[in-house]
């Protein structure tokens, strides 16, 4: 008898195991219903956490060889096409495009933009931040519409290139020279999300909801564990 209950609690574990795994295999069309709002934020930072990190290392990267290049004037033709990608003319222009924004900052827009993970643009298009496409080719219509006329937004192919998608359009656009200014001078992410008042409509009421989200999740955390 004893034996029997030994094994039937063994089995109660496994499967228990089992239940676990299947719950925390997180993917971004993997969205369990009913959720509480802890558990979309733990989904949300475990899809996530992990891919902004990769790709602001890697930009980040990109970045420091970048800088290296411009001050020992090597790979010239190299800074010349970085210019031209990034719609720069000088040395520092580029290095401020160049430079990636704190870690923080883009899970914040992400969980704003993505209503932690659960939109269906996430869902559905793997946009992280509601970017706009230009045709129906390689996007999907949104669910609002401007003058009668449907809205598209892009499609990726995974999170890590909405996540690039993003941070390219940011340090393109010329709404954002003051954000990417504010970065390139090292200062507080409070600070450099001033810049982020013409991402949105809500313009100052978007910074200060941003700004929330930062503190209320303590989001710097993660500003500290990415390669500098």
């Amino acid at each position: 008898m004893k034996s029997l209950l030994i094994a039937i609690a063994l089995f109660t574990t496994l499967l228990s195991g089992v239940h676990f795994a299947k719950e925390h295999d997180y993917s971004a069309k993997n969205f369990p219903k009913h959720m509480s709002l802890k558990e979309k934020k733990e989904r949300f930072f475990a899809l996530m956490v992990p891919a902004v990190e990769d790709v602001y290392n890697k930009l980040y990267k990109q970045y420091l060889l970048a800088k290296k290049d411009i001050k020992e004037n090597t790979h010239p033709y190299y800074i010349a096409a970085l210019k031209m990608k990034y719609k720069v003319k000088t040395d520092k222009e580029l290095l401020i495009a160049l430079k990636p924004h704190p870690v923080s900052i883009t899970l914040a827009q992400a969980a704003m933009e993505s209503a932690w993970g659960t939109s269906r643009l996430f869902r559905k298009a793997n946009n992280v931040f509601g970017i706009h496409g230009r045709s129906s080719k390689g996007s999907i219509p949104s669910a609002v519409k401007k003058g009668g006329r449907t809205v598209w937004v892009r499609k990726y192919k995974n999170i890590e290139d909405s996540i690039k998608s993003y941070y390219y359009m940011l340090s393109t656009g010329k709404s954002y020279r003051k954000f990417k200014r504010l970065n390139y001078e090292d200062r507080s992410v409070f600070e450099i999300i001033k810049g982020l008042k013409y991402y949105s409509e809500l313009g100052d009421v978007y910074v200060h909801r941003i700004a929330s989200i930062i503190r209320h999740n303590n989001l710097t955390k993660y500003d500290t564990k990415v390669a500098k």
